[in-house]
């Protein structure tokens, strides 16, 4: 209980308690909101001062539970080698995670992993196209500036395959943009 209770706080621990007693209540889910955002600033704090596997141990939690957020600071946790082996593998798989629930930060890291072919077997600058440009959409600004550099380096044909999915997950992941 002890250490359950240092890792993700009382509340969570007294959760714990209460789900191993077959007890688990609607409580439980009423109360996660607000400490959410809570946590998730204290696993930044403690990327901030270094403390990467405390960091990790939250923002875990949180990526299991599909916050795309957390999901990127995965990404970066793994493309650094911050508190982790450095693995590209393992930094793509993270920012894809994330880039499907529309985050722009991990699409455009994506679409950076796509131009070089880090993490992949070689680069695809379609896929690349792609995601920096729904990167742009989220509102990345620095996304735009890396359409900009790699739209010249496409073919014809090349642009017109990425337009088109671009099409495709546009109406997917921004329906209203």
């Amino acid at each position: 209980m002890k250490s359950v209770c240092k890792a993700y706080g009382r509340r969570m621990a007294r959760v714990w308690q209460l789900s191993r007693r077959g007890t688990f209540a609607f409580i439980f889910l009423a109360g996660l909101a607000a400490p959410a955002q809570a946590d998730m600033e204290t696993a930044r704090d403690l990327m901030e001062a270094g403390e990467f596997e405390e960091a990790r141990a939250l923002f875990e939690i949180y990526a299991r539970s599909g916050n795309a957020e957390a999901e990127e600071w995965i990404g970066v946790m793994y493309a650094l080698g911050l508190g982790v082996p450095q693995s590209d593998e393992r930094a793509f798989d993270w920012y894809l995670r994330a880039s499907l629930k529309g985050h722009p930060g991990a699409q455009s890291g994506l679409g950076w992993y796509y131009e070089v072919g880090r993490g992949i077997p070689a680069p695809d600058l379609v896929r690349a196209y792609l995601w920096y440009a729904l990167s742009a959409i989220g509102g990345d600004p620095d996304a735009l500036i890396s359409l900009e550099e790699i739209t010249p380096r496409l073919t014809a044909e090349e642009r017109q395959r990425a337009e088109a999915l671009l099409g495709d997950y546009k109406a997917w992941m921004y329906p209203f943009r």
